[in-house]
């Protein structure tokens, strides 16, 4: 437990590529003998977690073993467990999560570095599909970032015309505020109530979820700077498997905290990585020390104008439809 909780101090102290790949390193060493699931993963693939010494030589587990397995690492307990919203008849990812105040800290520490002090913003979200359930990260986290707003912070289930009044209130009176919304639930606000929120940062965090025909996320964008007339949409990526998020600032970009790090994979060679080229999307997140930190996820993506950012294309065909990420761009 030592390892551990040094190790939830020192992913804040990261400045530099050295700095992650040494963390990285050391992450890898630790759950190759400390996570039963990944430990049997690199046994089937037959790697000697001992002779790994470079980030480009470290196996990714495939997100699904969070479906059918128990990711955690030994000694580890279980604070909270994440679920994904999956779909009717799907196995949802289950995120054993062993301290809840590590991932607020990753949570709010890198928001606030992008979006300022919390508690000068207002906290709004449009959540109805999260919000119905007690198990979803992101309604955990946005709750977190509610506690921490000294402003008038709130979930709105469908009361679209409460919302805009408050928006507008807040707009009027030139203070921040966030709307956090899921994406086909910001189409449907957009379209009923179409008003100029141009000094409200909209936030969209992915999923369509069977509601509407699906649209890329330029598409989506577009139609919600039109209906809100607004320069900029951004955007959050995450996902129940990960306790960091990346974000999108308005140009479909994201980026990612200084513990969090972006490889794409070859389409046809899963072990062939590149930070150049576009492919299958694996993320380093060292946030996740207590389950997995090397993740090959489902989606598809290509990097960014500048190092650590990258835009996020769409899903393998074959890949389950999942809540955080629908579109296909």
């Amino acid at each position: 437990m030592e390892f551990i909780d040094q190790f939830k101090k020192k992913i804040f102290t990261i400045k530099n590529e050295r700095d992650f790949e040494n963390a990285a390193i050391d992450a890898f060493h630790f759950q190759a003998k400390e996570n039963p699931i990944y430990a049997e993963y690199l046994s089937h693939l037959n790697v000697s977690y001992n002779k790994i010494h470079k980030i480009s030589e470290i196996p990714f587990m495939p997100i699904e073993f969070f479906k059918t397995q128990k990711v955690l690492c030994s000694n580890s307990t279980t604070e909270r467990v994440f679920q994904s919203s999956g779909t009717t008849g799907s196995i949802r990812s289950k995120h054993y999560v062993s301290d809840l105040s590590h991932y607020k800290k990753i949570t709010t520490t890198y928001f606030q570095e992008l979006y300022g002090p919390l508690e000068k913003i207002h906290i709004l979200a449009l959540l109805p599909s999260y919000l119905e359930r007690n198990d979803a990260s992101l309604i955990c986290m946005v709750s977190d970032f509610m506690d921490l707003s000294g402003q008038y912070s709130d979930f709105y289930l469908n009361d679209h015309e409460r919302l805009a009044h408050k928006l507008l209130e807040i707009q009027a009176k030139g203070e921040k505020a966030i709307l956090f919304g899921v994406t086909f639930a910001l189409l449907d606000f957009a379209e009923h109530f179409p008003s100029n929120f141009s000094d409200i940062i909209i936030m969209e965090t992915g999923g369509m979820k069977g509601r509407r025909q699906e649209m890329t996320r330029s598409e989506v964008h577009q139609q919600l700077k039109t209906a809100f007339q607004t320069e900029n949409i951004h955007s959050e990526y995450g996902m129940t498997e990960l306790l960091s998020q990346g974000y999108s600032l308005g140009d479909e970009q994201f980026q990612c905290p200084p513990w969090m790090k972006v490889f794409f994979r070859e389409i046809n060679d899963p072990f062939s990585l590149s930070t150049t080229k576009r492919g299958g999307i694996n993320v380093i997140d060292l946030g996740n020390i207590e389950s997995c930190c090397f993740i090959e996820t489902k989606d598809i993506g290509a990097p960014g104008n500048q190092p650590n950012q990258f835009y996020v294309l769409g899903r393998f065909d074959n890949s389950d439809v999942r809540g955080c990420n629908l579109m296909v761009q």
